[in-house]
């Protein structure tokens, strides 16, 4: 268990030694503070802190911008989204009506980078460990932006978050190597953002001080922190939480909220263990269950070539590509169902719940007919399919000039050839979207890739064909060295 912060000092000498810390940091210079607010414990101790110390100084004092920004991916834990949501909107009243300079805010992912149009639309598997290319675009990006957007503004900013040593021993070696940066008192340089730098007011309190600070002093925006504390214990399998009282006693500390889609660890914990100690919460087992699916071994779900069309081996075997067009047309078939039972079975203010926004499947639907040339352009009859109303989206594809029946003839042309049916498609609209253009540069290189990505005949021919690129490429290696050594 880590050592309490307060010991030898008590809770309240500590928390007025820590509020006078963060009047005195806040006080000596003119830079904007930034806090990253996730609606978790961590980042609620920080701000309530802030808060706090705020409240101390006069109206006069008060003369810098607290921007408190919330990261909203789209695809966060509902509960949790939902809580944050209502603080921010309290937090926002709250510091209006006693006079702060606390300014909340929620950024999203810009509409190409959310979850959905990534996997669905351009068809990137499910992100792995190995291939982790959710978090920048998610979480990271849309914040960096608003950080630079301060800077750019005012010349520097101060972030400040609720990074603590005893969260992990990682994470204690990352604050200890980055203290080594220390500009001032209390202040890091951050090497991630020029011109930026990081304060961690809570870096050497324990899970249980956490916990002990926002139990016993009251929500500053008027949110409660004891339904905090049963939202962490019921995302525990146990269903304990702090404060802790012994060594025997388990901690929900450690309790993690995030998206329900995430698949870069094994299994969701914490929706599962509110599914679990809830029975009002088992309107969630359609997202676990669709979750759990996207984190199954789909290999078979997946194009043979990569996205740029190329065919790749490691160890002779075909490396996968994104998702294929019967894939995503599945995975966008599923998560429509899940969105319409979730409605269905949940609480009241579920019941408008967006899984996926329309923004989203209007660009989803642009990638698959303009992007990856699909121009059956199908996407507007699996929502009328699966929702039971007509895709609001008033942009017409079908400029192509093909109607469904010519689409069947072509198919019966290419002999049900699944791959032959691709590429003579791809061909025909890349030629029609070219047709009206005054100059036409790029046409041919458009028609190479074309037929580059689709000469195959099937899977088998397309891997003995790499095998046999790479065998080729090993003699050349051979022979070079041959010659090398013959020089020599």
């Amino acid at each position: 268990m880590a050592e309490s912060a307060f010991t030898g000092i008590g809770l309240k000498d500590a928390i007025e030694y820590k509020l006078e810390e963060i009047r005195d940091l806040y006080l000596s210079d003119e830079i904007p503070w930034v806090i990253g607010y996730s609606g978790g414990k961590d980042s609620t101790a920080i701000v309530q802190l802030t808060w706090m110390a705020l409240e101390g100084l006069s109206p006069e004092e008060r003369r810098k911008p607290v921007y408190v920004i919330t990261t909203d991916t789209l695809v966060e834990n509902p509960i949790v989204a939902g809580w944050v949501t209502r603080s921010q909107v309290k937090m926002r009243e709250a510091a209006d009506e006693k006079g702060l300079p606390i300014a909340p805010y929620m950024l999203f992912p810009e509409i190409e980078d959310t979850f959905w149009v990534n996997l669905i639309g351009r068809g990137y598997p499910a992100p792995k460990p190995k291939f982790r290319w959710c978090t920048h675009r998610l979480k990271i990006d849309p914040s960096t932006k608003f950080i630079n957007k301060v800077v750019k503004a005012s010349g520097e900013a101060i972030i400040v978050i609720g990074t603590r040593s005893a969260e992990s021993a990682q994470r204690a070696k990352t604050i200890k190597k980055h203290a080594k940066n220390r500009t001032r008192k209390n202040l890091n340089y951050n090497p991630n953002l020029p011109n930026s730098f990081i304060y961690t007011p809570i870096v050497n309190w324990s899970n249980d001080d956490v916990w002990l600070f926002l139990l016993q002093y009251p929500n500053s925006w008027g949110h409660d922190n004891k339904f905090l504390m049963n939202m962490y214990r019921g995302a525990s399998a146990d269903g304990e939480c702090p404060v802790v009282l012994d060594t025997s006693t388990p901690s929900c500390g450690s309790s993690r909220f995030g998206c329900w889609v995430c698949t870069l660890v094994d299994e969701d914990k914490s929706m599962q263990a509110m599914i679990q100690n809830d029975e009002e919460k088992e309107w969630m087992l359609p997202l676990l269950d669709l979750r759990n699916e996207l984190d199954e071994d789909n290999k078979s779900l997946r194009d043979f070539r990569r996205m740029s069309g190329n065919v790749q081996l490691y160890n002779d075997a075909l490396i996968r590509g994104p998702y294929t067009q019967k894939a995503r047309e599945m995975w966008l078939r599923k998560l429509l169902k899940v969105q319409d039972l979730v409605r269905l079975k949940g609480p009241e203010e579920i019941r408008e719940i967006e899984l996926i926004t329309m923004d989203e499947l209007r660009e989803i639907r642009r990638i698959w007919v303009i992007d990856k040339h699909e121009i059956e352009d199908l996407l507007p009859k699996i929502y009328q399919e699966e929702v039971g109303q007509p895709f609001p989206d008033e942009r017409n594809y079908h400029s192509a000039g093909f109607s469904q029946d010519e689409l069947n003839l072509l198919m019966e042309c290419c002999d049900e050839d699944e791959l032959h049916y691709q590429l003579v498609r791809e061909l025909l609209h890349v030629e029609m979207q070219y047709r009206t253009m005054a100059r036409r540069s790029g046409l041919f290189d458009a028609l190479e890739k074309a037929m580059k990505k689709g000469f195959y005949k099937d899977l088998d021919d397309a891997h003995q064909r790499a095998l046999q690129r790479q065998a080729a490429f090993q003699k050349i290696d051979e022979r070079f060295d041959r010659t090398e050594t013959e020089i020599h």
